[in-house]
């Protein structure tokens, strides 16, 4: 089938590569010619494990095209998906100027019928905006309709969530679009749920808001352990083997970040608002995440004795999560701006996300590895856990810092082989062998 992306950005790439990889003849649109010359030949602007080599072999083999034109891509496609931006706005709401932008044009360049889908995480009843908007630019006598598709892709591992999906949701409003948006999906083989449009929409944030209530639940959960000196990950793991619960989400850490949970919580919020309902759980959410970030930073001040002036602390891991280089929302933002308010001296290292770090943070000593980052450090901050940190050469790391503190914000290694090693190790919601509890 003719299928047009216009928004070539994470998901609208990623989507565009894996249909064109199930057979589809794909244009991806995006108003960045820069941008659209690199696909051309091959450089993704972003990091994610094997899509510059999905992309790159299905535009040689003919199935995946790239244009700066809006026009092009509306004469190509039979079904059109938006995968366009929408951040948030002070107020938390999604700003939603570029799906409307975006819809106006489509309308405008339309000459047959099509069918317009939201790929874009958007509040509930946006499909009703991008209807009346192309209703209101579209030239009399040409039919339309609109759906939406949620993406449920994790950065890291999204070619594997598109190929192999937990299920797919399509909200529709006629059998027509309907039939077209199951033929494209029904080689992926996975179940299907068709709905309403408004119901998919709500799918989409309802599913990110809960994953991230898991989160802040159990660092709630490791702050009560760490005050009552239990052992968080034995907890989590009697909770998660209630098949009711399952053990996804429950790793305690310093909290979520990245492009969609705070994005997508604060829009839920916001939606949530103007219906008139005051959506409280996922405001606390949002503040036990900025206390699961802002413990790591309590607990090095009790390591170093509340003196960080002068300190020099390393961080290891700068990307929200592995395997991405996107450090919007990241923890270690928050991480490295409180140490400098601390006047602390900072080192980091990442493996991927240097690049981006660079253009956003200021003031840092980056280093090549996790070797120079730590060497002359008072302390350690381990951020991110990519997997090259799960077998670092710690007998090394304790022999050049300046003082072996680890604090370790996603559990990495254990409490008592780190004592054992001779460092003064803090993990979250761990009985720390030898001290006293965090208060």
């Amino acid at each position: 089938m003719k299928i047009t992306i216009i928004g070539s950005g994470y998901v609208g790439l990623v989507t565009g590569a894996c249909l064109a990889d199930l057979g589809h003849e794909v244009v991806c649109v995006d108003n960045n010619p820069d941008k659209v010359k690199k696909l051309k030949q091959g450089i993704v602007p972003f990091y994610e494990p094997g899509l510059q080599s999905l992309v790159s072999t299905n535009f040689k083999e003919g199935r995946l095209f790239f244009t700066d034109s809006i026009k092009e891509g509306v004469k190509h496609g039979l079904v059109i998906f938006i995968a366009v931006g929408t951040p948030p706005k002070d107020t938390g709401e999604a700003d939603l100027s570029a799906v409307e932008h975006v819809s106006k044009e489509i309308a405008r360049e339309m000459t047959s019928y099509k069918v317009i889908v939201e790929k874009s995480t958007v509040p509930v009843r946006t499909g009703e905006m991008v209807a009346q908007t192309i209703s209101r630019s579209i030239a009399p006598g040409i039919e339309f309709d609109v759906a939406s598709v949620p993406e449920f892709l994790r950065e890291g591992s999204a070619i594997g969530d598109f190929l192999n999906p937990d299920r797919i949701v399509i909200g529709v409003t006629s059998d027509t679009a309907a039939g077209l948006l199951v033929k494209i999906f029904e080689p992926l083989n996975a179940p299907l749920l068709l709905t309403d449009i408004k119901s998919a929409e709500l799918i989409k944030h309802s599913a990110n808001a809960f994953l991230s209530v898991k989160i802040s639940f159990i660092n709630a959960v490791a702050h009560i352990c760490e005050l009552s000196g239990a052992d968080v990950e034995k907890v989590a793991k009697g909770i998660g083997l209630d098949k009711r619960i399952g053990m996804e989400f429950l790793r305690p850490g310093i909290g979520y970040g990245g492009s969609c949970f705070p994005k997508d919580v604060k829009a839920f919020i916001a939606i949530s608002e103007k219906l008139g309902y005051d959506f409280n759980l996922l405001k606390e959410v949002e503040t036990i995440n900025q206390m699961a970030r802002n413990k790591a930073v309590e607990k090095l001040k009790i390591a170093l004795d509340n003196q960080l002036e002068g300190k020099t602390i390393a961080i290891l891991g700068i990307a929200f999560k592995p395997n991405t280089d996107d450090i919007r929302s990241a923890p270690s933002l928050d991480i490295i701006e409180q140490l400098r308010e601390e006047k602390a001296v900072v080192k980091a290292y990442d493996p991927v996300a240097m690049d981006n770090a660079k253009l956003e943070i200021s003031n840092v000593e980056f280093c090549e590895d996790e070797y120079e980052t730590v060497k002359g450090a008072d302390a350690m901050i381990l951020v991110t856990e990519w997997s090259q940190f799960r077998s670092l050469d710690l007998a090394r790391i304790k022999s050049i810092m300046n003082r072996p503190v680890i604090i370790d914000g996603r559990n990495l290694f254990e409490p008592f082989r780190m004592k054992g090693l001779g460092f003064e190790y803090y993990g979250v919601g761990r009985k720390q062998p030898g001290k006293t509890e965090i208060k």
